[in-house]
């Protein structure tokens, strides 16, 4: 069956349909809201919320791209995350440090030990930098370099302007450049800027 069929089924009711469409997005999903919230536990509360909500709206939705639909309600499930923190912080004894890169499935196995290795520091070093921004910059920031949505998409996701958009993603690029410049040690050497 096709998206477009799961979809027309899933609003008239069909939960299998439905759960069709959760196994199609949720990668997609899970990896906007862990880029956003930095938390895999928080990531996969997000997600499960907003698949509920999905489910819950999916009567509602009038066409036009589903995935754009969705990711909205991915963010927007981000976004009471972290207005949750924020009401109520807490620290947790048992929060151990993860390995950041949660996608296990994307090893190389031709991938040399130490490429592994530069990679992963890469990886921990962006995703740091990408925590340091603004939620609105992070978001805009996921979307488009991480994900590949175009700015019209990312416009719709997040109900705001083409020009925010694009306002919102040169800030937060020039403030993750300016991390990694200041965290250039951090990185392995053949990602630094060399000095002129």
């Amino acid at each position: 069956m096709d998206e477009q069929a799961l979809i027309d089924s899933a609003r008239k009711g069909d939960a299998r349909a439905f759960n069709q469409l959760v196994l199609l997005y949720q990668g997609l999903a899970y990896n906007v809201a862990f880029r956003i919230l930095n938390n895999p536990d928080a990531a996969s509360d997000a997600t499960q919320d907003a698949f509920l909500k999905a489910y819950k709206a999916m009567r509602k939705f009038r066409g036009g791209s589903f995935k754009a639909w969705l990711l909205r309600i991915v963010t927007n499930a981000c976004y009471d995350q972290l207005r949750k923190k924020q009401r109520r912080p807490t620290s947790s004894l048992d929060d151990l440090p993860v390995e950041a890169d949660h996608s296990i499935y994307l090893h190389d196995p031709a991938e040399k030990p130490d490429e592994y290795v530069e990679r992963q520091e890469l990886g921990l070093t962006i995703q740091a930098g990408i925590s340091t921004l603004p939620v609105e910059q992070r978001t805009v920031l996921v979307l488009s370099d991480v994900q590949g949505l175009s700015y019209m998409e990312i416009a719709e996701v997040m109900d705001i302007s083409l020009g925010t958009v694009k306002s919102r993603l040169s800030r937060g690029r020039a403030r993750l450049r300016d991390y990694l410049v200041e965290q250039r040690e951090l990185l392995p050497a053949k990602y630094r800027l060399r000095d002129e």
